[in-house]
Parts: C-alpha cells; structure tokens; sequence
C-alpha cells in the first residue's frame, strides 16, 4: 500500500480517538477529516530533512522510506523528489530514480541539478552519450559548476574522447583550484597516453591539495615503483612503497583492481598496479591494516 495512504488511514484514526462524545439523543454526525496541506507539506520537508542527513553518513536505507514519504506530502518541491531520486541512483533503483528526478524537473526545469543527476542516472547505466547529453544541459543551467564539468568529462572518457575530457578536467580545476579529482583523472588519461612524467606531476598536485587523497597517492606510488623498478633507482623505489602504504592505510579499497577500474583507471595503470599490490612490502602492509580492523573494539576506516 502507498505510504501516503497508510498515512492518512493513521491520521483518520487519530481524529477519531479526539472525537467528542455524542449526546445520548442525538444521532452521528459523519465526521469529515480535514487535512492541512501546509502542515503536511511542512511535515514532509521535515522528513526530507532528515533522511538528508541520514544519506550524508551514508544510512541510505534508512534515509529512502522518509524520502519517499516526503515526496508524498511535499509533492510540489522539486528539491524532494531530487534527493529521492538520488538515494535511488544510490540503492541502484534506475527506473524509480529516472522517475522522480523527471518528476523534479517538470516541477523545476531551471534546476540544473537535477540535470546533472540525471546524467549520473544515464552514466551508471553506461549510456554514457545521453550523460553527455545530460550534463551538458545542466551546465547551460550551471556553467561553472565543478563537479558537473568534471562529470561531463568523465563521460567524454568513456566515450575515448579523451581531449574533450581532458578540457573538461582543465575547467573544472579552473573553477575550483582545490578541485584534485579532476587533476587525478587528467594523470590517469596522461598514464595511459604513456606520459608518465606528466602523469606523476598531476597527482602530486593533486596529492598537495589533499593529503588524505587516496586515489592520487596510490597511483603516484605505483607510477613512481614502477619508474623506480625500469631505471634501477632504489629511491623512486622506496618512495614508491613508502607511499602506497600510507595510501592503503588511508583507504584499502583501493587494493581492490574491480575498485579502481570503476574509478576509471586505465589498463596500463591497472596492470602495474597488480604488480605493485602483489609486492611483499605492501602485502604486509595490507595484512596489517586487515588484522588492526578485526580487532576487538577497532572498527575499519571507510
């Protein structure tokens, strides 16, 4: 049954419970409910309040039945069924979530987040044109948006338009300076491409911008083992698996290759990366971070 539904069945009850007793000889009156719109509306903002702060420590199971109920008695606000659609881009319910961020942007088409969401909706089922599509409405809507030109060039990868995503990455950065995920991915095209001194310079940047960055400081350690392991030079070496441990420390789903190859890294990167994982040194390393996470009252680093 619809929740909104159950909601007003449970509203019929309680104003039958507050109901004042008739008189012995006077007959029933039919009681007619009235249902305040604005308190409901207000009510449901409230719940999509909640369940946004739900999603944000990742509670999303918990934060998708409040969403959708808020969609229900806030069924005007386009910034509601915009969260519903996303905590749905999140369980993986495609359909559903295409379904209410359509709904959200006929509420609202000036909204170029939900544009954007959109495209992610189209991304992660690979239908990476009509993200392009996407992502590029959304930033006629939103132009320097960073994350939304940084989407946009990830589409432009997948699609092997590597120099529109790469120009996509250069504005991003150039909207927000601090912006290293797109520094990161134009390291991951140069890799590949077989710049690696390009390459490494980029996720230094990147790296310089966040310290706890594991994606870029895994990728320099490998790039720099790698480099280190064809020249013979042991201090690119050392420097290499001195950072790949801190990396794995920081994030150890970073040893997982399916991981990275869902964070768009290439094959030349994922197959020294193989290598690199496969070293004594940073198995160890890995071991020691799974025994400490097992331990009694330790709980394991997302």
């Amino acid at each position: 049954m619809p929740k909104h539904v159950r909601l007003i069945s449970f509203l019929m009850v309680c104003s039958l419970w507050s109901m004042p007793k008739a008189a012995n000889a006077q007959a029933l009156i039919p009681h007619t409910l009235q249902l305040d719109a604005t308190k409901l509306e207000k009510q449901g903002l409230s719940l999509a309040q909640e369940a946004a702060q739900l999603a944000q420590f990742q509670q999303v199971e918990l934060a998708l039945p409040r969403a959708r109920l808020a969609s229900q008695l806030a069924p005007k606000n386009d910034k509601v069924w915009l969260l519903l659609g996303g905590l749905q881009l999140q369980t993986k319910e495609f359909d559903g979530a295409i379904a209410s961020l359509k709904k959200a942007q006929s509420i609202n088409p000036k909204n170029g987040d939900i544009l954007f969401a959109l495209g992610s909706a189209n991304f992660q089922q690979k239908n990476y044109q009509a993200a392009v599509v996407n992502y590029q409405d959304g930033l006629k809507l939103k132009p320097n948006d960073p994350e939304g030109l940084f989407n946009l060039g990830n589409a432009y990868y997948l699609l092997g338009r590597l120099p529109d995503a790469i120009t996509q990455y250069n504005t991003a950065v150039s909207q927000d300076k601090k912006f290293w995920p797109a520094l990161n991915n134009i390291g991951l095209i140069n890799y590949e491409q077989g710049d690696i001194p390009e390459a490494i310079k980029r996720w230094q940047s990147a790296v310089s911008l966040d310290k706890q960055a594991a994606e870029p400081l895994l990728a320099l350690a490998v790039a720099l083992y790698t480099k280190g392991d064809a020249s013979g030079e042991l201090r690119l070496r050392q420097q290499g698996l001195s950072l790949g441990e801190t990396a794995l420390r920081i994030d150890s789903r970073y040893a997982n290759l399916n991981f990275l190859k869902e964070n768009l890294w290439g094959d030349r990167l994922l197959s020294d990366t193989k290598k690199f994982l496969e070293l004594p040194r940073i198995q160890a390393a890995l071991q020691q971070r799974e025994n400490s996470s097992s331990a009694p009252g330790q709980q394991p680093t997302q």
